[in-house]
């Protein structure tokens, strides 16, 4: 009886995976990496595109397909793209970290990307996963239902993809050398932009301003990505309030806000009902940085787009300046936790998190390194970096997936810390400087198939404390809890959310602050964990999760494909 059950379920799914492929839900895409002219802020510049756009590309797929994308290399730099929030079953090998699960494409080759979804449903995001490429190389993925499944809230009108981005008037490559010359923070960029356009308060940017056109009476979603490099935004529309159905690839209960918060490598799915009613009125949409640290530089700018009423059949739109919405303060952290703290997850819980298996407590540090004479731009003359539990990541020369899977000796070590190496009052504002200086290594957690995993993030308040949003490659994780100051983990578990809590890939953990994320491990793989303010991963605020095959083969790493890239 047992052995027919198994079988059934089998053709069953061998049947559905069969149809799917036979109704063409397995499509090809060919993207083409080379170098563009822009003009933005008064100014000609190339950058590195996909198929000559900048936002690349939206890629619309249902749920459960799966996709190959051909990335034709045809610019002067190495690339990857990695499918944010895909989790990729089984399949780390297309999942696109440089030198964590492949070696970059070089200029002149290709290489055929099999992405698979599974249940993600909402809007996701691609981008390049090398050096500061995705400052420019990125677009959305919009996961639509199956066939015949209905969203669990009002079909809207419109879906429209909004894409938060970053802009230098220099050339990203630049930057960063410099940034890395310099041993200190990067410059500032010069503005953020939606769906590629600054908006109307930066100069000479006016004609280039996005527009979206809406009926009174119509809903509308707005797809909303933060592909911004190193900033937290906040983001309203003057006059319209924004519910979120929708986060990082799944339901969420509905929750209704006069304002959001994204941070980079997040999305949210924002429902809007078109209800002004004086015809061509015009509204701005708008998004500022939320930058909580102490004497930290950051962008100041806003960027705007605007909505806009049609004139109800008149001859005139009107012609007076569009409203701007109320944003909160820059560093109003209370205003951005008590949205994220608002979000609940809509689905029931896919696995029982009352308990966790295995632990790691780590923290995540803005550090510095000793330079000689004193001689970079950090503070005291020293060179700025960042850490995991007192470990500065460093990048091999071999992909670390091919490293695993081939047994290549040499390559990583698998023992990162699953506590802290020394417990101090991380939040303090007074700690030692010889706590400051981290270890170079490139270390691994080796994790058991199918365990709980609890991680938890304790933000510190070494050289400075910030928010950092966390994001782990091949899973949505539930986030069970955060707080302010140090975690204590015989209080702060009573007060975790195991009901309903929000089932993202990327958390953010409060400045001088924690996060608790609860997730199981089964999905076998390498699979990367970083901070996405780029400048934090550049200095090495990241690691690697491997976790082990099962023992059944369908619990076990696909075979790797034909033909890597070669380092």
């Amino acid at each position: 009886m047992g052995c027919r059950k198994i079988v059934l379920l089998f053709i069953i799914s061998l049947a559905k995976f069969v149809f799917c492929e036979t109704l063409l839900r397995i499509r090809q895409h060919e993207f083409f990496v080379k170098e563009a002219s822009y003009t933005r802020l008064c100014e000609t510049k190339h950058i590195l595109t996909v198929n000559g756009q900048f936002p690349g590309p939206t890629l619309y797929v249902n749920e459960g397909d799966t996709i190959y994308v051909k990335v034709h290399n045809n610019g002067r730099y190495n690339i990857t793209i990695h499918w944010h929030g895909v989790k990729q079953p089984r399949n780390p090998w297309s999942d696109g970290p440089e030198y964590i699960t492949q070696c970059p494409i070089q200029p002149g080759d290709s290489f055929n990307y099999k992405v698979i979804f599974s249940m993600e449903v909402g809007t996701l995001w691609w981008h390049a996963h090398s050096d500061w490429s995705r400052a420019t190389v990125h677009g959305a993925i919009v996961v639509h239902p199956q066939p015949g499944e209905q969203y669990p809230f009002p079909k809207p009108h419109e879906e429209v993809p909004i894409i938060l981005g970053e802009w230098w008037k220099k050339d990203v490559t630049e930057v960063l050398k410099e940034f890395l010359a310099s041993g200190s923070a990067p410059r500032d960029s010069d503005a953020y932009t939606i769906n590629g356009q600054p908006g109307d308060l930066y100069p000479c940017s006016r004609q280039a301003t996005f527009k979206l056109n809406v009926e009174y009476g119509k809903r509308y979603i707005l797809r909303i990505v933060n592909a911004v490099m190193n900033e937290i935004l906040f983001f309203a529309i003057a006059n319209h309030s924004l519910t979120v159905v929708g986060a990082d690839g799944s339901y969420t209960k509905q929750l209704t806000k006069e304002y959001v918060v994204i941070a980079p490598g997040q999305t949210l799915d924002c429902m809007f009902e078109a209800n002004q009613v004086r015809p061509g009125a015009r509204y701005y949409m708008a998004a500022r940085a939320y930058s909580s640290g102490s004497s930290v530089p950051f962008d100041k700018t806003t960027t705007t787009g605007i909505l806009q009423y049609g004139n109800g059949g008149g001859s005139n739109l009107t012609t007076t300046s569009p409203v701007l919405p109320s944003l909160p303060h820059y560093n109003d952290t209370t205003a951005a936790f008590d949205f994220l703290a608002s979000l609940r997850s809509l689905n029931q819980l896919l696995f029982s998190i009352s308990a966790y298996d295995t632990r790691i407590y780590s923290t995540i540090s803005i550090n510095t390194f000793p330079c000689k004479n004193n001689s970079c731009a950090g503070p005291n003359g020293t060179r700025l970096s960042a850490s995991m539990n007192n470990i500065s990541f460093e990048h091999p020369s071999v992909d670390i997936l091919k490293a695993y899977h081939y047994q290549i000796g040499g390559v990583y070590g698998t023992h990162f810390p699953r506590v802290p190496p020394l417990y101090y009052n991380f939040t303090s504002r007074n700690l030692p400087a010889i706590l400051q200086t981290p270890k170079r290594a490139t270390k691994v957690m080796m994790i058991e198939y199918n365990t709980i995993v609890e991680v938890v993030f304790q933000g510190t308040a070494l050289v400075v404390g910030l928010d950092h949003p966390m994001h782990l490659h091949g899973f949505n994780f539930y986030v069970v809890g955060w707080g302010f100051g140090n975690f204590d983990e015989k209080k702060d578990p009573m007060k975790y959310n195991l009901v309903d809590p929000p089932f993202r890939n990327t958390v953010l953990v409060p400045i001088n602050g924690w996060a608790a994320i609860r997730f199981r491990a089964s999905n076998p793989g390498v699979w990367y964990l970083h901070c996405h303010l780029e400048k934090h991963r550049t200095w090495g605020m990241d690691t690697v999760f491997i976790v082990k095959n099962g023992n059944q083969d369908q619990d076990r790493m696909l075979p790797p494909p034909l033909h890597m890239p070669r380092c």
